[in-house]
């Protein structure tokens, strides 16, 4: 395979997203200071990313022809075979771009290493080009990511690398039906997390803390664990459900493999919706008569590994 441009992907800093909507630096300045923000941060973050993208774009121009792709634009962007891509930003743009890979190897750079965890970032700007490099003379290592896949009965699907979410685009509740291992159940709840082994540590994570510390109120001594999925496994959890005279709460979360998927079938005349790895405008419109397959997509992603 002959690689013949590399595609950097970048999102806006929080700076940039601020002067989008007050016009101007010193009315971002005056708006986050009047409120007792430290606008300093912004700045900081911002200088430090574009200190970052500069020596990346200039070390990435040594060696092969690139261009700039901004996140929004993803969802519209044609990977080609001869394309390798470059991602510099923190994890979620890893998760974001992945999806839209179509088997593009992916170098993923940390630009900010005391701000980002970088789980999905195995590469920084000073040893990140040799990743290119590799992938270039096609010799790189890289890891393969398993999506997570809802198919509608219409023919409609939505991948995820992280995770998927189920339910209402509001704070109401979601009504559907879920099916799982041969029992059906009608719920009511705050809607669903499906997460992948590459999402368990964001927002699954964040319902294991909510459970471990309500649990932790009436059981001393609790030692917290987590979900450790294998590459063929999803984990679903059922957010907040409640239980009625109508609605149940037996099946509340379980590990879907590729031979028992879940199915959730929609009772929600409007707003119901299905998005992916946090991106609210990439979603499914999920309303009655709307029935959801959920299983492991065909689809992998490559994440060039040092």
């Amino acid at each position: 395979m002959s690689f013949e441009y590399a595609i950097i992907v970048k999102n806006k800093t929080r700076l940039e997203s601020l002067i989008e909507r007050f016009n101007t630096k010193a009315q971002a300045k005056f708006y986050i200071e009047s409120l007792g923000g430290n606008f300093d941060d912004y700045e900081s973050e911002h200088e430090i990313f574009h200190t970052s993208l500069n020596s990346l774009q200039t070390q990435l121009s040594s060696v092969v022809k690139n261009k700039t792709v901004e996140r929004v634009y993803l969802p519209s962007f044609i990977f080609s075979e001869k394309n390798l891509i470059v991602v510099i930003g923190q994890d979620g743009l890893v998760a974001n771009t992945a999806k839209y890979s179509k088997g593009c190897p992916i170098v993923a750079v940390n630009p900010d290493k005391q701000r980002y965890d970088g789980v999905l970032l195995p590469f920084d700007t000073t040893n990140f080009i040799g990743g290119v490099e590799n992938v270039l003379s096609n010799q790189y290592q890289y890891k393969t990511m398993r999506f997570a896949e809802a198919k509608l009965n219409d023919g409609q699907r939505l991948l995820a690398f992280n995770d998927l979410f189920i339910g209402a685009s509001s704070h109401i509740s979601a009504r559907y039906k879920i099916s799982f291992n041969q029992n059906t159940e009608e719920h009511s709840s705050s809607g669903l997390i499906i997460s992948t082994p590459a999402g368990s540590t964001g927002w699954l994570s964040s319902i294991f803390n909510m459970a471990y510390g309500v649990t932790s109120m009436f059981e001393k001594n609790l030692k917290p664990k987590r979900p450790k999925l294998k590459d063929n496994e999803l984990l679903f959890a059922v957010r907040e459900p409640f239980q009625s005279i109508r609605t149940q709460t037996g099946i509340t979360a379980g590990i879907i493999k590729n031979q028992n998927h879940l199915s959730i079938e929609s009772l929600m005349p409007t707003s119901g919706v299905i998005f992916s790895d946090g991106i609210e405008t990439d979603f499914l419109k999920f309303n009655s008569g709307s029935i959801a397959t959920i299983g492991i997509a065909p689809e992998t992603a490559k994440l060039v590994t040092k």
